[in-house]
């Protein structure tokens, strides 16, 4: 153990007791079991950083398999210290609405929990004002015993599973609702809405049954011991015979409708409108989110409706309370019986009210992103293992108040997503020297401007734009740090290698690309460089842009910019200004050809520029932001 009482994760000795001794821990007070998930959440924050070191193969499946178990343990803690809260909601009903509401969070947790102890039939719903988070529910759920709750997590432990299936993005769906853009061509819309598995499978949190969880410690294929979340046998072989008995129900009941479905899909006719006495089931399709394209911003909203606990009762001066052992159970919403009605009634036009109406969601935008356009809402499909963008509707979004507002035909975790490369292309970019071993690199992107200062090996983040920014604005941190924290904040500079999927890109040979890069970041502490409109008209062969010495940390003046064109063979400095009338190759006269773009700034520089020797560290650090946004090809 650390001199902290922490595990180190790489130990896989101490992570297992880590795990078995939270486990078994009996604590279900809320304010313990979120400082215990701080703790859980920087270890697995110290996972990630080793997988991305890309170890051996088989501690990389030791670290995934420990990383998998926390994750859901974490879940299974916040639930039980859910069902703690829930079990005392009378002694906790709020006077003037006589049901319970609460609100317990940290900096990275938000638990929201409402009980129903009124039942009124004209409840509508209810806003935590503290928070910006608020439901609307049908009148069925009105006037029954159950709890909402919504729980905000600004980490996202759902996105990765998705990832893990490494489904091509040409095959996935890339519309999302309120935009107008066309598809990429050869992407097609997969996936369907309406499951019909049993209800608990819908939701999108961790259920609990009459199954106790325990963790324990299995060997992996190298012999050596990894924590892993199982069910005991006894109860996992009970689930899956209740599973089996529920699946048989439905066939009996479903299965004519359902062959007379796959009848008129054969024979051609399913473009016709059914009749009132054909019931459509699973009628509309969904939409599987790209995570290619889009990036889920501000963490994850666990919406869930549970069964509300027992409730204690007072007698003769005796405190009552029936205890279950059944742990948290999600009240299933809409029921089996109204889906098919649901279903079939959203297809007809002519349908009068839905059988179970939608649940409303509003949510204030988290103040740690940053979203520059309106954002989509997604919610997660726990059978598919995806973020899909149906079952939602009546989205709205209130830029002013930074608010918006939709229903979703049950509950599910949702999350907010944004285009990924709503930035780009470049507009225009600029990396010039500040002093020694010292670099300001500006990128006025599509949709903002963002400037990063390079000092030694450090990187901080300046911009004008304050709200969503301010956790991260002025914080030195290692270029790997800065980009992740600016992609978790929703400003988005970085590109990867499914990127020019999405982005008009100015192609550019790779090789003489990131070879300009390295001897750009060599000379970035005595030379200025810039973007150039001549890039685009120069072939796919060559590179065009503004370059000068600049030894002052003052801007760069319009007159000392000179106009440079770069090729795998040589680079010559052009004749052409910047606001020339039109591109020509001709050689400036009295330079020369070089055979490497470092070569030719070298032999013209001046002998205070020839002082400053950057750094091997501050060289590195602007390479690695060069190369992760890559102006030259997105510009």
């Amino acid at each position: 153990m650390r001199c902290d009482g922490s595990p180190d994760p790489s130990v896989q000795q101490e992570i297992n007791t880590f795990i078995n001794l939270w486990w078994e821990d009996p604590e279900v007070q809320i304010k313990p079991v979120l400082k215990e998930c701080a703790l859980a959440l920087r270890l697995l924050e110290e996972l990630e950083g080793m997988l991305r070191d890309q170890p051996e193969p088989a501690d990389a499946l030791r670290y995934k398999e420990t990383l998998l178990s926390i994750q859901t343990l974490i879940q299974s803690k916040l639930d039980h210290s859910t069902e703690e809260i829930l079990k005392s909601a009378n002694a906790h009903s709020d006077i003037e609405t006589g049901n319970m509401q609460t609100v317990v969070q940290d900096d990275i947790i938000t638990l929201c929990l409402w009980a129903n102890l009124n039942k009124n039939p004209r409840f509508k719903g209810f806003q935590f004002e503290e928070v910006g988070l608020g439901f609307e529910l049908p009148k069925q759920l009105a006037i029954s015993d159950v709890a909402v709750r919504i729980l905000h997590t600004n980490y996202d432990h759902l996105s990765h599973l998705a990832n893990l299936k490494s489904q091509n993005p040409s095959r996935m769906s890339l519309g999302l609702g309120a935009r107008e853009e066309p598809l990429l061509e050869g992407a097609t819309p997969v996936g369907e809405c309406g499951e019909t598995e049993g209800d608990g499978d819908r939701r999108g949190s961790t259920q609990q049954g009459n199954a106790d969880e325990e963790v324990q410690s299995v060997r992996g294929s190298e012999g050596r011991k990894s924590a892993v979340s199982v069910i005991s046998m006894k109860e996992e072989r009970r689930s899956g015979q209740k599973q089996l008995e529920d699946a048989k129900q439905k066939l009996e009941e479903n299965g004519s409708q359902i062959d007379t479905m796959l009848e008129g899909d054969d024979s051609g006719e399913g473009d016709s409108a059914p009749t009132p006495m054909e019931p459509v089931i699973n009628s509309y399709e969904g939409q599987v989110v790209d995570l290619q394209q889009y990036t889920p911003l501000g963490g994850v909203f666990y919406c869930d409706v549970f069964r509300l606990p027992p409730q204690s009762q007072q007698l003769n001066g005796w405190e009552m309370r029936e205890l279950l052992d059944t742990g948290l159970q999600p009240f299933p919403y809409p029921t089996e019986q109204t889906q098919i009605q649901g279903s079939a009634s959203m297809k007809l036009e002519d349908s009068g009210v839905l059988t179970c109406p939608p649940v409303g969601v509003t949510v204030t935008l988290p103040d740690s992103v940053l979203f520059l356009e309106d954002p989509q809402v997604a919610r997660w499909d726990p059978e598919g293992q995806h973020w899909k963008t149906d079952c939602i509707s009546e989205t709205s979004y209130d830029q002013a108040e930074r608010k918006i507002s939709f229903k979703m035909d049950s509950f599910y975790a949702f999350t907010l997503l944004q285009d990924s490369y709503a930035n780009m292309p470049f507009q225009s970019w600029e990396l010039r020297p500040l002093g020694q071993d010292s670099a300001l690199l500006t990128i006025t992107a599509a949709l903002t401007e963002v400037s990063i200062t390079i000092k030694g090996s450090k990187c901080m983040l300046q911009s004008d734009q304050e709200r969503g920014l301010n956790h991260i604005l002025g914080q030195w941190m290692s270029p790997s740090q800065l980009q992740k924290a600016m992609v978790s904040a929703g400003v988005n500079i970085f590109v990867n290698q499914y990127s020019d999927k999405y982005v008009s890109v100015n192609a550019k040979d790779p090789l003489l690309e990131h070879t300009v890069y390295e001897q750009m970041a060599l000379l970035s502490s005595a030379f200025a460089f810039s973007w150039s409109q001549w890039n685009t008209q120069c072939g796919h062969e060559h590179l065009v842009l503004q370059v000068c010495e600049h030894l002052d940390p003052v801007p760069v003046r319009e007159d000392s910019w000179c106009v440079y064109l770069l090729g795998a063979r040589r680079s010559q400095r052009l004749r052409i200004k910047e606001h020339s009338e039109a591109f020509s190759p001709e050689l400036d006269p009295g330079s020369e050809f070089h055979s490497t773009f470092l070569h030719m700034l070298r032999d013209g520089m001046s002998p205070a520029g020839q002082e400053r020797r950057s750094h091997h560290l501050f060289v590195e650090a602007v390479h690695r932001l060069l190369r992760a946004t890559r102006p030259l090809t997105y510009s």
